[in-house]
């Protein structure tokens, strides 16, 4: 796990430096750790090379500047790999510093064996494809500029290799102007066509950076606009018992010791609904809750409903593979099922039957009733637009229902109930609410 760097900076490995890895992980500095790695691999070549040439070919090269150059590389890379475990920010400046110093390192290099006639001039183009890949494209058109010169320069000033003087004429002149030539259309092309592709996938993850935030922002807006809707449907019920109540007061007769028992009932639900609408508000996740053993939460919605309506009854059949797992009792979740409870006791108080029976990867909630039945023509409706046939009703429960069912990778399906009613179906993946195992 990683930790914000203080200031606001990059992300920083818990206890600083960590098997190699640097502090501060940036772009640049995972760059820059590669670029390590290459100059190991670099270093170790040209040595052999230089050994090569001095011992099995007993070519009289200057090897004090050679292993002079060698080892200052060297010890520059201990240096890089002692840097990389201090927590300052690697910029895109300090990498293309250490591309630079490479490309003058193997300016020396190639002014001691030979300049533009060793046959390894051509792998300036090396550190030119590396920044390509990694800098923007002010650094890589330096780079470029840089390596032009250098490899014009040894056009003209260089140590040549012994023994290979004789090849000097006019025809070995030719070939390495050929090769002076390829290598500036080769660093031009590679220059332009890296850094152009280099800036267009620097924007594709901006923009998908850019669109996973925008989704985040929309998903808990739509979190939160599904709790308030359902917060709002369910106020609808005490507030309309509190209106029949109310209507049916007169001023001159006191109510009674039941009826005020009802109407403090139904404010404290009142009270409790919008309660639960502030708390989840303020917390991190607009669809809050807690983590709960699934068979208890699922109860607990029942317990919660029956208080809410006490003239219906309800049948629950809780069940499942054993112990039950542990999920986050969503709160957007609960109101859903409370939803369907009421559409199904306004159908029939009486004969509601709440079956829910989950296995390993699902959850299957069944609730049915007596009622009318599915009304023709609104089968196909149900779920996918407010729909309602009460007199006084917004028809926003099933369509929240269906909207948060979805929003978890869920569904809800309906379908006629032999013998008469509706059996209301709500299906989720229990990974979308099963609670990590610490």
């Amino acid at each position: 796990m990683s930790r914000p760097a203080p200031g606001g900076g990059p992300a920083v490995a818990p206890g600083g430096y960590n098997a190699g890895m640097p502090t501060a992980v940036t772009p640049a500095a995972i760059n820059l750790r590669r670029l390590a790695a290459l100059r190991v691999i670099a270093i170790t070549g040209q040595l052999l090379a230089v050994w090569t040439a001095a011992v099995p070919l007993r070519m009289p090269l200057p090897l004090q500047p050679l292993v002079t150059i060698l080892v200052g590389m060297a010890l520059a890379n201990v240096l890089t790999g002692l840097r990389l475990r201090r927590t300052w920010p690697v910029r895109d400046a300090e990498l293309f510093a250490h591309l630079l110093l490479d490309v003058l390192a193997f300016t020396g290099l190639l002014y001691y064996t030979g300049g533009s006639t060793n046959p390894f001039a051509p792998l300036y183009l090396l550190p030119i494809t590396l920044a390509a890949a990694a800098l923007p494209a002010r650094h890589v058109w330096g780079l470029v500029g840089v390596t032009v010169a250098g490899y014009t320069a040894l056009l003209f000033f260089y140590v040549p290799l012994p023994g290979v003087h004789t090849m000097h004429d006019d025809a070995f002149q030719l070939h390495v102007a050929g090769m002076w030539s390829g290598f500036l259309l080769s660093a031009g092309l590679i220059a332009w066509f890296a850094a152009r592709m280099n800036a267009t996938l620097r924007d594709r993850d901006r923009l998908a950076a850019e669109m996973r935030e925008q989704a985040l922002r929309h998903e808990r807006v739509l979190a939160l606009g599904t709790l308030a809707a359902g917060a709002a449907h369910e106020l609808g019920t005490p507030l309309s018992t509190l209106a029949v109540l109310l209507k049916d007061a007169r001023p001159d007769e006191p109510p009674g010791e039941r009826k005020l028992g009802t109407l403090r009932g139904q404010v404290a639900r009142c009270k409790e609904i919008l309660s639960s609408l502030t708390a989840q508000a303020g917390v991190a996740r607009a669809e809050g809750g807690n983590a709960v053993a699934l068979d208890a939460w699922l109860r607990e919605i029942v317990e919660k409903w029956r208080a809410m309506r006490p003239e219906a009854t309800v049948r629950e059949d809780v069940s499942g593979d054993a112990p039950a797992p542990r999920v986050f009792a969503d709160q957007t979740l609960s109101q859903a099922i409370t939803s369907i409870l009421n559409n199904a006791a306004d159908a029939s108080p009486r004969q509601i039957d709440l079956s829910a029976r989950w296995s390993g990867d699902e959850l299957a909630i069944e609730i049915a009733d007596r009622g009318s039945g599915l009304a023709p023509g609104l089968s196909g409706q149900l779920g996918a637009s407010p729909v309602t046939t009460k007199d006084e009703g917004l028809g926003l429960g099933l369509f929240l229902a269906q909207t948060t069912m979805q929003r978890f990778g869920g569904d809800l399906t309906f379908r006629p109930r032999d013998g008469g009613g509706t059996v209301c179906r709500l299906t989720l993946p229990l990974a979308a609410l099963r609670v990590p195992a610490l």
